[in-house]
Formats: C-alpha cells, sequence, structure tokens
C-alpha cells in the first residue's frame, strides 16, 4: 500500500474533525514538554513524528501546485503538515499570529480543495492563544460588520476605548 492508499483508507477512520482533534492534542502536549522558543523546523520535525506514532500519514513540506490563466505554478508554495492527505497544519514560531499566516493557511486549503486546516504557533505563550482553525468556506475572506471576536481594549485616535464608543452605540440603537 503506498502512501496515498493509506491515507485514503485512514481518511475513511478519522473524519478530518477528528483529525483535527488528534493533531490540536498532539500539539498542545508539544506545546507543554518543548515550550515556546525553538525554531519552527523543530516544531514541524517533533510534531510529524508524534502524529506518525499515532498511526497518521504525515507529509512533511508538501508542493502546492497549481494552474493560474495558462500558468503552472509548480515549486512556489510549501504545506508545512499535509496530515492523511485531508487536514492542512501550518506550523509558525513568532511572537504573535498575525492575519496573513491565517491568510496563507487558507490559500492552501483552497487550492487543495479541502474544508479544514490548523496554524499551530509554538511562539506564543499559551497554546490557546497560538491555535487557530482555519475553515475554507464561502465566507472565508469576507470580513464581518459584526464586531465579534475583536479587540475593543484598544484606544482609538481620541484616546477614548473602543469598547466605550461601543457600548454607547448600543446604548443609542436601544433608545436608553
Amino acid at each position: 500500500m503506498n502512501s496515498q492508499e493509506a491515507a485514503n483508507h485512514l481518511r475513511e477512520d478519522v473524519d478530518v474533525e477528528g483529525l483535527s482533534a488528534l493533531v490540536v492534542d498532539a500539539a498542545y502536549h508539544l506545546h507543554m514538554g518543548l515550550g515556546p522558543g525553538l525554531l519552527e523546523s523543530v516544531y514541524e520535525c517533533v510534531l510529524a513524528r508524534r502524529l506518525e506514532k499515532c498511526g497518521l500519514v504525515v507529509e512533511r513540506q508538501k508542493l502546492v501546485t497549481f494552474e493560474y490563466d495558462g500558468m503552472s505554478f509548480d515549486d512556489g508554495l510549501r504545506v508545512d503538515l499535509l496530515v492523511n492527505g485531508s487536514l492542512v497544519v501550518e506550523v509558525k514560531s513568532v511572537e504573535k499570529i498575525v492575519p496573513v499566516h491565517a491568510k496563507q493557511v487558507l490559500t492552501y486549503l483552497r487550492l487543495l480543495h479541502l474544508p479544514l486546516g490548523l496554524l499551530v504557533n509554538f511562539g506564543s505563550s499559551t497554546f490557546k492563544e497560538g491555535c487557530r482553525r482555519i475553515v475554507n468556506g464561502p465566507q472565508s475572506f469576507v470580513s464581518s460588520r459584526l464586531r465579534v471576536n475583536q479587540d475593543f481594549s484598544r484606544i482609538d485616535d481620541e484616546g477614548q476605548g473602543l469598547a466605550r464608543r461601543h457600548e454607547g452605540h448600543e446604548e443609542r440603537k436601544s433608545g436608553a
């Protein structure tokens, strides 16, 4: 059985949600064991090894090839880890995740036609702030008009906290 057949066999046994749970668990234990501060390549190597020990098929630095407008791009993009051929795992070791990191994962998901990816930052002080699920769906690039999951604790140009402005807006809407 080649690696693709093995990945297809395992894909039938473990859905992508179950697979992501296994990866998150392994990454959590790795973050607890090694802590932040090592090179990305170290975390990638150790995480791949742990997942393989769980019986998963892991491809490291998987080339993502694609064509656009008659041009072929054969070596421009690499996924850190592709687990069972169905889950993208992008490993980072930076102080803070920035939006371009999530867009990178979403690009991989779209090009590979996969539904879910994980962005795991081993450089964050806690695992919770360093692990993100990225979903490939029709609303992936649409910015929310709602102020959900946004940081209102920042200070705006006038020195007012955005949270206070938001609360005032809510009071005006409700007629208070």
